[in-house]
């Protein structure tokens, strides 16, 4: 674990089973509990190619969830009004084609689609684990504050937790906070405008409890796990303050943000052109992240889901 000071201008280095150490009395740590599910499935045109279709389930537009948005890989041979053949059970037409491989299929079955998707389904591992997903990973790529189903990747900040840890910050006088932010294509999509100005998010679903909106608003400060966390904030603190609430956030944070609640944030280490890499730019300052940066490098930090952490005070 990487500690930065923005105060002081510095870092050094410790280690995660530290992290309950940073804590004060007053402080609320947020997390979110969101749980991923199983989003990748695999599938073939029905045509005379017969080609295979890797179909990334990134949200679901009915409550029934008949209807999704999306991702298709190789996305160029998967127009509108194509049908997909998931086995003897399960099938979806093409409804609309995007760009970046963006698609919206409607889904049919002879019995309830979202259990068929549960079923079917594998675990949306990062594609930079290059292993098919096991029964396991089920449960290994979840948090274990995990709750609420609706993510297509873990909101990995949260990763490094165990209960045993949870129950130190709460002995070291923290409270804990629950949000909910379902990760998908607003969080990990790559950014591919140069002027950050005209970027856009896509919408994120995010809810608050009164009870969790209670205990933030009683914080000394705000704590939060992971760049989801952060977002739902600061959307919170931009439309009416910390109270329960629910609806769609699309929130860009880059730098020159205001920050109105987040006093420290824990966070992995993320990829260029990412959001999530303006965001904690945002919060430390470009220079000090640069430098935090080539410093979890120089030492061979671990980057990404499973990797190492950077704790921002």
């Amino acid at each position: 674990m990487l500690v930065v000071s923005r105060e002081k201008q510095s870092f050094h280095d410790d280690v995660f089973a530290n992290f309950s150490k940073y804590v004060s009395p007053g402080d609320c740590l947020v997390v979110n509990d969101t749980r991923v599910f199983p989003a990748r499935l695999h599938g073939h045109r029905n045509n005379s190619s017969g080609a295979i279709v890797e179909v990334f389930l990134v949200r679901a537009v009915d409550q029934e969830e008949i209807v999704w948005n999306v991702l298709v890989k190789p996305g160029k041979r998967v127009r509108a009004g194509d049908r997909i053949i998931f086995g003897d059970r399960l099938e979806a037409e093409v409804l609309s084609q995007g760009d970046f491989g963006e698609r919206t299929l409607r889904f049919s079955a002879s019995e309830p689609v979202s259990d068929l998707l549960e079923e079917i389904g594998q675990t949306p591992l990062p594609p930079y684990i290059r292993r098919a997903p096991r029964s396991a990973d089920r449960h290994r790529y979840q948090t274990v504050f995990a709750e609420k189903r609706g993510s297509v990747a873990a909101p990995t900040a949260g990763l490094h937790f165990t209960q045993a840890m949870l129950d130190a910050c709460q002995s070291a006088g923290a409270e804990i906070a629950r949000i909910t932010l379902h990760v998908g294509l607003g969080t990990f999509a790559p950014l591919r405008n140069e002027n950050v100005a005209e970027i856009q998010l896509h919408e994120e679903y995010f809810e608050i409890s009164d009870s969790n909106a209670l205990k933030m608003r009683g914080a000394g400060r705000l704590f939060p796990v992971g760049t989801t966390s952060v977002r739902t904030i600061e959307t919170a603190l931009l439309h009416g303050g910390l109270k329960a609430m629910q609806g769609e956030t699309n929130l860009f944070i880059y730098p020159g943000f205001h920050f109105r609640g987040t006093g420290a944030m824990l966070t992995n280490f993320h990829l260029p052109q990412s959001s999530l890499l303006m965001l904690v730019a945002a919060f430390a300052g470009w220079e000090l992240t640069l430098q935090a940066y080539r410093h979890a490098v120089a030492q061979k930090y671990r980057f990404f889901s499973y990797g190492d952490c950077m704790l921002i005070e």
